[in-house]
């Protein structure tokens, strides 16, 4: 009603989706920083929504099911939120863990807000596994890692986590549960990269508190996009020209301290790191990378027609290798 020249923003992904779905009829260019559903750059691409400084949900996992296999991990077993991102997510750990060698035990699904894990937890520890990969949101991320430690499984049984288990906005209020948990993004609020400490001390100054992979996503994403405008002198009432704009940019000025580009699909691809939640100087616990796995795709190493000719993941469709 507006007559806005763009949308940019949405967190969850049931209402991306639904964005997604409007301005696929209307052509209004739409930026999504956050909002993770694979398909939205991939099997139901729209060229007009584009992931600024964003990522697909099954993305970040790989690299960290590689490190696990180079760890030694053979057998692991993995806990999920039972829905979409979840999914997603869980796949491309066990998809990579899989292919690699690696054999998935068993996966347990919670529904969200899980007030009590502990028969998931009996269950893990019962199994001949290596590690666990959990994928929790908010409280019951923060609900799980707690029981965890509480049922002896902390020091015994390694935890290796999504990029959102471990992020600022669980960790912040976390005692030493969160301790030495692995995780995988491309944001590590821990990093010695110059640019990326740079924000955090502004962000801590501004907010006071260390700054989430939510913070840093809708920053980058504004800044990607505000730098095409820049260059396009403010004239963005061309869409085709604008979002051919965006498409062929780099952020090259991010919190990130180094180039990003697109894929062929409107996604990022980023240098990933392997973080472990460590205590900082100030007693706080963040994310301090530990390994970086340079350009990471959302397609990985697949060929990207190949693997769009496969279905969706989902619960059922884990990308599991049959043995």
């Amino acid at each position: 009603q507006e007559n806005v020249d763009f949308l940019f923003g949405n967190l969850l992904a049931n209402t991306g989706l639904a964005v997604a779905n409007y301005v696929r009829g209307n052509g209004v260019p739409y930026f999504i920083p956050v909002i993770a559903a694979d398909d939205l750059t991939q099997r139901a691409r729209v060229r007009n929504v584009i992931r600024v400084a964003g990522y697909t949900a099954s993305q970040m996992p790989r690299p960290l099911a590689d490190w696990a296999l180079k760890q030694g991990y053979r057998k692991v077993a993995t806990i999920s939120q039972d829905y979409t991102f979840g999914h997603e997510q869980c796949a491309g750990f066990a998809q990579v863990f899989t292919e690699g060698g690696g054999t998935i035990v068993a996966q347990l699904w919670n529904p969200l807000n899980t007030a009590d894990f502990s028969p998931y937890i009996g269950q893990l520890g019962s199994l001949d596994i290596d590690a666990v990969f959990a994928m929790e949101l908010g409280a019951d991320a923060s609900r799980f890692m707690k029981q965890y430690a509480d049922f002896g499984l902390k020091g015994q049984l390694p935890l290796l986590g999504a990029q959102n288990f471990t992020d600022q906005s669980v960790i912040r209020t976390s005692g030493p549960e969160c301790e030495d948990i692995v995780s995988s993004a491309h944001f590590a609020e821990g990093s010695d990269n110059p640019e990326t400490q740079k924000f955090v001390k502004a962000y801590s100054e501004k907010y006071g508190k260390l700054p989430s992979l939510y913070g840093f996503s809708h920053y980058s994403g504004a800044m990607w996009v505000g730098q095409v405008i820049e260059e396009l002198k403010g004239d963005i009432s061309n869409r085709d020209k604008f979002l051919d704009a965006v498409l062929s940019s780099e952020l090259t000025n991010s919190p990130l301290g180094r180039p990003v580009r697109f894929d062929d699909y409107g996604n990022p691809i980023y240098d990933v790191y392997i973080r472990k939640v460590v205590k900082n100087s100030e007693g706080k616990y963040w994310n301090v990378p530990i390994e970086t796995y340079p350009s990471v795709s959302q397609f990985w190493t697949y060929d990207p027609q190949e693997y769009l000719a496969k279905p969706p993941f989902s619960r059922d469709n884990q990308g599991i290798k049959k043995s």
